[in-house]
């Protein structure tokens, strides 16, 4: 195997950007943080005030190293589908047809059994609907029938009553976010997705929770046997919170993707929370159409005012330690830099890929991975921000 060169462009005043890009495909050792294999193939695009800033690919699109990555790549990028997920949903609230503190119920009567009832659009947005997992064991045929999972979702008990904490809706978010919105417009997900959030972008062709057949030849293969992507370690089996962490990460098997992610299955089903195959310019794009630059902006200034402030923040019941979110967008915490400054609102996926939109800067980011790293602190994606911030010198 040899290293295919590094595609794109970039200007100037972003080559230490572009310097950690290329650094990232080096392996690490502790010297340097955490030790990590380095890269298999990434995409990486910076847009500043609507305009492209740096666009770079490199590696390989496969695990053998024989097709070599392009911008064009579509690469799964885990939970930064989710943010985007919520953003398609939030169109339906700007244009009046869903309420933020409305009951799910009113569109999705299902959701009500298990104590559900007072579930609100709010409490899905914000991981505090009470549903981070399903209950009843499910096979992993299911994740190709969105009606089934839907259902799955809307059987279970609340684990908590609604909007009384909050835990990280790891594979459950798209299904509890969005199933209402289905329910309103009568439209599949990836339905919902073109007409709320790519086809306004124009981002159609590179943005899919759902990939349809003609372009699963785009797709790379995602590498999960790098350090720190190994199962999840759980507690007693007997425990309450231990079957709900594993019904979270495990149920079905492989909602995470496990054992089918390079799949043409995987692919093509609609698992918002996990599965959305995309490009880094798609996603940066999608976080461009948020920023005050943008000329046709994909939610009102108020909406996304609120979609961007603290709705949950401290001890979250499945990640174990404090998260905070706005309406389906991570947030700044110090312990875990999400961007440029503590302004900045998007969405990790697992193992390091990024999107972000950071107002006080203009700037849109985004990262794809197809060698996922460290969960809690990637390095390769850590690199890349250092260097970011130091080309608009902030510490």
């Amino acid at each position: 195997m040899t290293d295919p060169p590094i595609v794109g462009d970039h200007r100037p005043e972003f080559q230490a950007v572009a310097d950690a890009f290329a650094a990232n495909f080096r392996p690490t050792g502790t010297a340097d943080g955490p030790a990590d294999v380095g890269e298999l193939g990434a995409a990486l695009v910076v847009l500043v005030g609507g305009e492209t800033v740096l666009d770079l690919a490199g590696g390989w699109a496969d695990i053998a190293g024989t097709r070599p990555f392009q911008p064009t790549s579509l690469v799964n990028a885990y939970s930064v589908g989710k943010a985007l997920t919520a953003v398609a949903v939030m169109r339906l609230v700007d244009d009046g047809r869903l309420e933020l503190d409305r009951p799910l119920t009113e569109h999705w009567p299902e959701f009500a059994a298990g104590d559900k009832h007072g579930a609100t659009l709010r409490h899905a947005l914000t991981h505090a609907a009470g549903v981070p997992a399903i209950a009843e064991p499910m096979a992993n045929d299911a994740l190709a029938d969105w009606d089934a999972m839907a259902a799955a979702v809307a059987r279970t008990p609340a684990y908590w009553e609604p909007g009384s904490a909050h835990g990280y809706h790891v594979n459950t978010f798209g299904y509890v976010a969005a199933a209402a919105a289905c329910r309103v417009t009568g439209s599949t997900f990836p339905e919902l997705l073109r007409a709320e959030l790519t086809g306004p972008v124009g981002v159609a062709d590179d943005l899919f929770i759902g990939t349809p057949v003609g372009h699963l030849d785009r797709c790379v293969e995602i590498d999960v046997g790098g350090p720190g992507t190994g199962p999840l370690a759980f507690p007693d089996e007997g425990d309450d919170r231990a079957r709900m962490l594993h019904a979270a990460y495990f149920n079905p098997p492989s909602i995470a993707g496990m054992g089918m992610v390079n799949s043409a299955e995987w692919r093509r089903a609609s698992v918002p929370s996990t599965n959305g195959q995309m490009t880094a310019r798609a996603v940066a794009r999608c976080y461009a159409a948020l920023l005050p630059s943008a000329s046709s902006p994909l939610l009102s200034g108020d909406l996304l005012a609120e979609a961007t402030s603290t709705q949950t923040d401290g001890p979250d019941l499945i990640i174990g330690r404090p998260t905070r979110f706005g309406l389906g967008f991570q947030l700044h915490r110090d312990e875990r830099t999400l961007g440029t400054t503590p302004a900045a609102f998007g969405h990790y996926g697992y193992g390091g890929s990024l999107g972000f939109a950071d107002p006080s800067l203009d700037v849109a980011f985004a990262f794809l991975t197809a060698r996922p790293g460290d969960r809690w602190q990637p390095p390769r994606t850590k690199r890349l921000l250092a260097a970011l911030r130091s080309c608009f010198s902030i510490p």
